[in-house]
C-alpha cells in the first residue's frame, strides 16, 4: 500500500454506513475510515453555503487520515458540492450521484425515472441533470422525503410498521401513479427502507441503491488507477463522529448489517 492507503468515507450523519456496507463487502482487502458528522445533521435543510462549507471540513478531516480516495456517501453533499470538491481535492473522489444515475440509466425500460432524496438534493435537480445528459427523452420525476432520514436514524425501519408504511405512502403515491420502472434511492439512509418501499411500489418498479453502486464504482476506479490493495491482512474499519458516540453501537448495527464491535471516536470537526 502506499503512504495514502485508506478509502475515506463521509456523510451528514449515519446513513453513509449503508454505504460503508457495500464497501466492505465489494472491497473487502481496503480499508474504510468513516466520518459522520452526527453533531450537524441533517444537511438536507441547509443553505447551499452551509453544505458547502461542512462538506470540505469532513473532506479535510478525511486528508488528515490519509486517504487515497474521498467518498461523499450523502447525496446531499454530492449534489450541492461535489463538483467542487472533485476539481479541489488532491486525491481520487466521488459522490453517489454520477454512478447511481448511470445505473438508472441501464436499468430503466420506458424511460420514466424517480427519485426520491432530501429537500437539497432534490432543489439541485442533479440526479435529474445528469440523467437528462445521458438521454434528454428522459421523464424524471423528482421528490423530497424529508421525514424518512429521522425515521431511519430513530430505528423505524420495518416493513410492517405502520408508521413507516404511512409516511412511504405519503411521499411516494405520486411517483406510483406516474408508471415510473426505477427509482433512485437518492439518500444513503434510504436503503433501510427499502423493503417498505418496494413492497409500496410493488415488483414493477426497480430500485437503484446509491451506496452500492457507488462502492462498485469506486472498486472500478481505483482498478483502472492501479491503487487497489492487494494485501488480504484484515483490516478493521475506523469510525469518527463529530457528537456523542453513545448509541453508536446499535444504530450503526442497523445500517451495516452485523454485529458493531468496532470502536468509534468524537472528534472537533470545527478545527479543519
Amino acid at each position: 500500500m502506499s503512504s495514502r492507503d485508506a478509502i475515506g468515507v463521509f456523510d451528514s450523519g449515519l446513513g453513509g454506513l449503508s454505504a460503508v456496507k457495500e464497501f466492505l463487502n465489494v472491497l473487502p482487502n481496503e480499508k474504510i475510515i468513516y466520518f459522520g458528522d452526527t453533531g450537524r445533521v441533517p444537511y438536507g435543510n441547509r443553505s447551499r453555503d452551509t453544505i458547502m462549507k461542512y462538506a470540505f471540513q469532513d473532506a479535510e478531516f478525511l486528508m488528515n487520515n490519509n486517504v487515497k480516495m474521498v467518498v461523499a456517501a450523502c447525496g446531499t453533499v454530492s449534489s450541492v458540492a461535489g463538483d467542487k470538491l472533485e476539481r479541489s481535492l488532491p486525491v481520487l473522489y466521488t459522490g453517489v450521484v454520477n454512478p447511481t444515475a448511470f445505473i438508472a440509466d441501464q436499468k430503466t425500460k420506458n424511460g420514466k425515472i424517480g427519485v426520491i432524496g432530501t429537500a437539497a438534493t432534490i432543489a439541485s435537480h442533479s440526479y435529474k441533470l445528469r440523467l437528462k445528459k445521458l438521454n434528454p427523452d428522459y421523464i424524471v420525476y423528482e421528490q423530497a422525503c424529508p421525514l424518512f432520514v429521522p425515521l431511519v436514524e430513530s430505528g423505524f425501519i420495518c416493513r410492517d410498521d405502520q408508521i413507516v408504511r404511512l409516511v412511504i405512502k405519503r411521499y411516494l403515491s405520486d411517483l406510483k401513479e406516474s408508471g415510473i420502472d426505477t427509482l433512485i434511492l437518492g439518500c444513503t439512509h434510504y436503503p433501510l427502507l427499502r423493503d417498505a418501499i418496494s413492497d409500496y411500489m410493488g415488483d414493477s418498479v426497480t430500485l437503484v441503491d446509491s451506496g452500492y453502486e457507488t462502492a462498485v464504482y469506486s472498486a472500478k476506479i481505483l482498478k483502472e488507477q492501479n491503487l487497489l490493495n492487494d494485501d488480504k491482512a484484515s483490516k478493521n474499519p475506523e469510525f469518527f463522529v463529530s457528537d456523542t458516540p453513545d448509541g453508536f453501537e446499535s444504530v450503526a448495527g442497523l445500517f451495516l448489517g452485523r454485529n458493531m464491535e468496532h470502536t468509534v471516536t468524537q472528534i472537533d470537526i470545527e478545527q479543519y
